[in-house]
């Protein structure tokens, strides 16, 4: 049986089966109860060995609604993958929604038609479309500034647009840069440079049975102010 455990390792368990019952051969002389190796039935772990807890919290009354009411620490906690598809998302209805309010504004004054004729004054200069409007928004916004596309003096409510535009856009980059900036900067990775003993052993430690394990730093650089944490799971 040692061989077998060696051999196979933990995984599989030796189990003893009798020849006695219907629909079995009996045994020659000489034989004895035969053994199979059945695979284990592996058990959850509670906390996996990167220090990863599997225990979630279910049933909660609103559990939504208190995500949402700390949605910046929510946008931190996400994955990857969907912090940036809300970046993008965000953005791309951001810039098409402040596209449009300046296209209505040229639509609404006239200057679509009018853009063509030498003694009109227009809201914003050389905006005939709605492209053109969006070209001159992202110019704006990102203060590019080709000289091509400008706002005039004739348009009070595209200055005030211009006023919100500045703001909103302003409001929008600190949320979502500072929440990619916090995300960088957290050393969620840092763990995986940290090394535990496989195995964790029980000795007198000061008069006192202790457990006792061992942990490795694989960089250079010291942790500072560093905690370890231990959960101990009794049968």
């Amino acid at each position: 049986m040692s061989a077998l455990r060696r051999k196979f390792g933990d995984d599989y368990q030796v189990v003893t089966t009798s020849s006695s019952g219907s629909g079995l051969q009996p045994q020659g002389p000489g034989q004895g109860p035969q053994q199979q190796l059945v695979p284990k039935k592996k058990r959850q772990r509670f906390v996996d060995k990167n220090g990863r807890c599997n225990v979630q919290h279910g049933n909660l009354g609103s559990e939504t609604s208190r995500y949402l009411s700390d949605l910046f620490t929510t946008l931190v906690d996400l994955k990857w993958r969907w912090n940036l598809f809300i970046f993008i998302l965000t953005y791309t209805v951001a810039w098409l929604f402040m596209a449009s309010m300046w296209w209505v504004i040229a639509y609404t004054r006239g200057d679509l038609n009018k853009a063509h004729v030498g003694n009109y004054t227009p809201c914003v200069a050389n905006v005939y479309n709605f492209p053109s409007a969006f070209l001159f928004f992202i110019e704006t916004e990102a203060t590019i500034g080709y000289g091509y596309r400008y706002i005039t003096d004739k348009c009070p409510e595209g200055i005030i647009l211009f006023l919100f535009q500045s703001i909103l856009g302003s409001i929008v980059d600190a949320f979502l840069i500072g929440c990619m900036f916090i995300k960088m900067s957290q050393p969620k990775k840092r763990a995986e440079t940290l090394m535990f003993s496989e195995h964790a052993v029980i000795s007198m430690r000061d008069g006192k049975l202790t457990l006792m394990f061992r942990v490795g730093n694989l960089r250079n650089s010291h942790m500072v102010s560093a905690q370890i944490r231990c959960k101990l799971l009794k049968g």
